[in-house]
């Protein structure tokens, strides 16, 4: 070993730094439609839940009635996990990926 180099880590060293990363990392908080919440209703859970603007959650509803599906909210999992999980309490599908 030579001034410059330095020791490698070990494997599992390596492992935990990129399920950290990957965690970190900005994923997405994804409303899927369905044929059973009403319009205001999933305008209110995303103005409670992910702090929307009403503006903003209309839009995002739109977008979920006519695509299927929106993305609400962009964050690390840990971020959004709970509010993955008040969306799906609401009766609302959602899901983080």
């Amino acid at each position: 070993m030579n001034q410059f180099s330095m020791p490698l880590p070990e494997l599992e060293e390596i492992e935990l730094l990129l399920e950290e990363l990957i965690d970190q990392e900005a994923h997405d908080l994804v409303v899927f439609n369905d044929d059973v919440n009403t319009f205001e209703h999933v305008i209110q859970v995303l103005m409670k839940v992910c702090k929307h603007s009403h503006e903003q959650a209309e839009q995002c509803t739109l977008i979920i009635h006519y695509k299927g599906k929106c993305s609400v909210k962009k964050g690390s999992r840990e971020e959004l996990k709970p509010m993955c999980e008040a969306i799906l309490e609401a009766g609302i599908q959602a899901a983080i990926v």
